[in-house]
């Protein structure tokens, strides 16, 4: 049974986020209904506990990847957020798969600055048989001739495509969910949750690791911001990046309030409470940041993806090993 925080004060005379941290550190697993009364607890006191999670069940290892837009706009689906729909009038810059040689080549340049993941992502809903199998010929040069681990965001592949990829060295695939099984019909039509899931499934089936996430601030409850975190934690996932909106001109989200420094952290903090031996990821909307994310750093998050987002500029690669470093991280690969 759920107490309230204010009697477990007056019983442990410990805040409810010391009390729920002491609990997880010991292997409890939270709740919803608990995670949703975290949520509004003090943010001093969130950071600090969350912090004190990371470090006991995922030490001073951190996770830094970069990723190229190896195929950019003309996307057939509708979400809301994205410059690269072709539902919407962004003025990016549109261009079909780059080559295979111009894939290796960003990531010998990003292996060489300190990268240790690399994501190959694409526009549009999934690529075709013979885009896939030019992927797969780039991850194997690509892990033939670098030390650099390859993922990629290919959109919602089947299985067999998924085996292709992991026998040609992939190691992991990337598919947020984006937001909450009852927001996403807000955010998108053209394919629904239950396609992000299956996709999601197909991969782990095919032996391959799964980074999944999703946008914070595009007009979701807290509710949904935690209903999602548990449909990753269900879904087992262990590398989660969070992006906070970057309302893009010509979206229908273009005018949304964008969210604070304070809002991050908290939603970092308590996906630190959820999933306590997760890689928690600040990915876009980071360089919004006044500290480009130091302080989420230090409120649970422990990965981060560097250099420039698909169509936004980014964070320099050494910028970000010197941040990381100086926090007392150890860049790992994983």
């Amino acid at each position: 049974m759920l107490f309230h925080s204010e009697i477990l004060r007056g019983y442990y005379n410990l805040s409810y986020t010391e009390i729920l941290a002491e609990k997880v550190l010991s292997g409890y697993e939270i709740t919803k209904e608990e995670a949703l009364n975290l949520y509004s607890e003090k943010l001093d006191d969130l950071r600090e506990n969350a912090d004190k999670i990371r470090k006991k069940f995922c030490a001073e290892k951190f996770d830094i990847c970069t990723i190229i837009n190896a195929r950019s706009g003309k996307c057939s689906e509708n979400c809301k957020f994205c410059a690269q729909s072709s539902h919407y009038k962004t003025g990016i810059e549109e261009y079909s798969l780059l080559s295979v040689d111009e894939i290796i080549e960003k990531a010998k340049h990003d292996y060489s600055e300190g990268a240790v993941h690399y994501g190959i992502v694409t526009s549009g809903k999934k690529l075709n048989d013979s885009d896939v199998e030019k992927i797969c010929e780039a991850v194997r040069k690509i892990r033939n001739e670098t030390g650099i681990k390859v993922c990629a965001s290919l959109g919602l592949l089947n299985e067999e495509q998924y085996r292709k990829l992991k026998e040609a060295g992939l190691s992991r695939v990337h598919n947020n969910l984006e937001t909450s099984e009852n927001y996403f019909p807000q955010i998108c039509t053209t394919h629904k949750f239950s396609d992000k899931i299956k996709a999601v499934k197909a991969a782990q089936n095919a032996g391959l690791e799964v980074c999944s996430g999703g946008i914070i601030g595009i007009g979701e409850s807290v509710n949904d911001r935690i209903d999602m975190a548990f449909s990753l934690k269900e879904l087992g996932i262990k590398s989660v990046p969070v992006n906070m909106l970057n309302p893009i001109h010509g979206t229908p989200l273009e005018n949304i309030q964008r969210l604070n420094h304070d809002d991050l952290q908290r939603i970092i903090a308590v996906y630190r409470f959820i999933m306590p031996d997760a890689f928690i990821r600040l990915a876009g909307g980071r360089k919004l940041l006044n500290d480009k994310g130091k302080n989420c750093f230090i409120s649970g998050a422990n990965a981060s993806i560097t250099g420039d987002m698909l169509t936004t500029a980014g964070i320099s690669i050494r910028t970000d090993i010197k941040m990381i470093e100086e926090l007392g991280f150890k860049i790992q690969l994983l």
